[in-house]
C-alpha cells in the first residue's frame, strides 16, 4: 500500500506516494539532492529546472549503465549454469 511522503528536494517541499520503506525513500531524497547539489555546484547560475533535467539525464546514464552489466552478468551465470548442467548429464 502506499505511504504518503513529505520530501524535500533543493528545498521545494513536495509530497510523494510510494510503496518503498521510509529508509529506502530516505535514500533516493538523499541520493537526488547529492546529484542535483553537485550539479548546482559546477554552475550555479542553472535554473533549478535546468539541474533537475541534469540530474535526470545523469541519474539515467548510470542506471542504464549498471543494467547493462546487470544483464551482461545474468547472460554470463546463465551461460555457466547451462555448461555446468551439461557436465553433470554427461557425467552421469
Amino acid at each position: 500500500m502506499k505511504k504518503r511522503y513529505e520530501i524535500k528536494i533543493l528545498g521545494r517541499e513536495l509530497a510523494v506516494l510510494s510503496d518503498a520503506e521510509d529508509e529506502q525513500v530516505a535514500n533516493v531524497v538523499r541520493f537526488v539532492n547529492e546529484k542535483m547539489e553537485d550539479i548546482m555546484q559546477s554552475n550555479d547560475e542553472l535554473r533549478t529546472v535546468d539541474v533537475a533535467i541534469l540530474a535526470a539525464l545523469n541519474i539515467s546514464e548510470d542506471y542504464l549503465k549498471l543494467k547493462g552489466v546487470n544483464q551482461d552478468l545474468c547472460e554470463q551465470l546463465t551461460h555457466r549454469s547451462e555448461k555446468l548442467i551439461q557436465l553433470i548429464e554427461n557425467a552421469s
